[in-house]
């Protein structure tokens, strides 16, 4: 028996995964190439990574992705009803084909496969048949002269561009193309009418998506959990879960009733482990804020209970929460650090703010200081 590579991850359970026999499978390319992405995907599923897979059996990653997910295309369009002409036919070949299928749905799937075998397209057409059939499964009502078979859809998208096109020779090109492909007759006599008719239709442009792309940890904020206002009880303190988002936008879910408040993703923030936030009057602390009185968001990492001198802390005194400081370690139990205080953004004029502002992404209106 041949030895396992050293850089294999451990397995989730090797007990119900020949990992040999599936390796030794693979090395000698025996069987299908759709066994060839089961047993790859089943030995990725165990725990091995692309890059060990490849290594034991010289099957690429990139190869290993093809044929994984045209296998499963390949399952998922013989599960929808292909004829067994069209079966063997992908199971000699066409991982390439299948795999630009993906996008597509289980029907459609089974009948892009029929339709690649019977004109045996290559995998740049493939890409071009998923593309039409998808954008034609989009369109709200079935165009005048076509119909739902795939052979119309990639015709349709042939008709379209055709008439879009001043140049007889691209013009022409499309048009024979969506002759090769066209199912029904009056689908065909559309695409012939254009031999004749010249006519020109303008072709629309989409328009430009409005994409921002977050350059700094700043533009994205943490949604933190709200406790609520003081006086609060240590009980309320622990009531809030424990909040992990999902990254990369920092998504959070939750069940229940509960409040949330978005902070600037500043480094202070992003460090904390269990942060929570409290809502109190700024004259409420050890030493009053300065300035005009108001509410402010008191952030609390609970995680961070080890005193410090030059930090403030919650503690709970009489049943309630407490915001504290002391010179020397206090008695209470330390419930969480204070790790920052936010006055609201101060808004001198709140009309043309809105108006200046309101359409200008990555505008930052924060303000932490009078």
């Amino acid at each position: 028996m041949t030895d396992t590579p050293q850089n294999f991850s451990q397995p989730h359970s090797q007990s119900d995964v020949d990992v040999e026999s599936l390796l030794q499978s693979l090395r000698r390319k025996e069987g299908t190439w759709v066994e060839w992405g089961q047993a790859c995907q089943t030995l990725q599923k165990a725990g091995y990574s692309p890059q060990a897979i490849f290594e034991a059996t010289g099957f690429e990653p990139v190869q290993q992705n093809q044929i994984i997910v045209g296998g499963q295309v390949f399952t998922s369009a013989v599960s929808a009803g292909i004829t067994d002409a069209v079966r063997t036919h992908f199971e000699r070949k066409g991982s390439d084909l299948l795999y630009e299928f993906r996008i597509l749905t289980q029907p459609e799937r089974a009948a892009a496969a029929t339709l690649a075998a019977e004109k045996g397209i290559d995998v740049d057409e493939a890409r071009d048949v998923a593309k039409a059939i998808k954008d034609f499964s989009r369109l709200g009502t079935v165009p005048e002269g076509f119909t739902t078979h795939v052979g119309d859809a990639i015709a349709y998208q042939c008709w379209k561009l055709a008439r879009q096109k001043a140049d007889l020779q691209e013009r022409s090109r499309f048009i024979a193309r969506g002759l090769r492909f066209v199912h029904s007759d009056e689908a065909r006599k559309q695409i012939e009418r254009l031999l004749t008719d010249f006519s020109v239709v303008p072709t629309a442009t989409a328009p430009l998506l409005p994409v921002y792309r977050l350059e700094a940890d700043e533009d994205l904020p943490r949604v933190l959990p709200v406790v609520g206002k003081l006086p609060l009880t240590k009980a309320d303190l622990q009531a809030v879960p424990m909040v992990d988002a999902i990254q990369p936008f920092g998504i959070v879910k939750f069940e229940g009733a509960a409040a949330w408040v978005p902070v600037p993703g500043w480094q202070v923030i992003l460090m904390a482990t269990d942060p929570v936030v409290l809502l109190c009057d700024s004259q409420m602390f050890p030493v009053p804020l300065p300035g005009k009185q108001g509410d402010v968001l008191v952030i609390v990492d609970r995680a961070q209970r080890e005193w410090r001198n030059d930090r403030y802390f919650i503690v709970e005194e009489a049943d309630q929460i407490q915001i504290k400081w002391s010179e020397l370690p206090p008695d209470e139990p330390l419930l969480g650090e204070v790790i920052l205080i936010m006055r609201p953004k101060k808004i001198l004029d709140e009309n043309y703010t809105k108006d200046y502002f309101g359409r200008r992404p990555g505008y930052d209106g924060w303000q932490t200081d009078e």
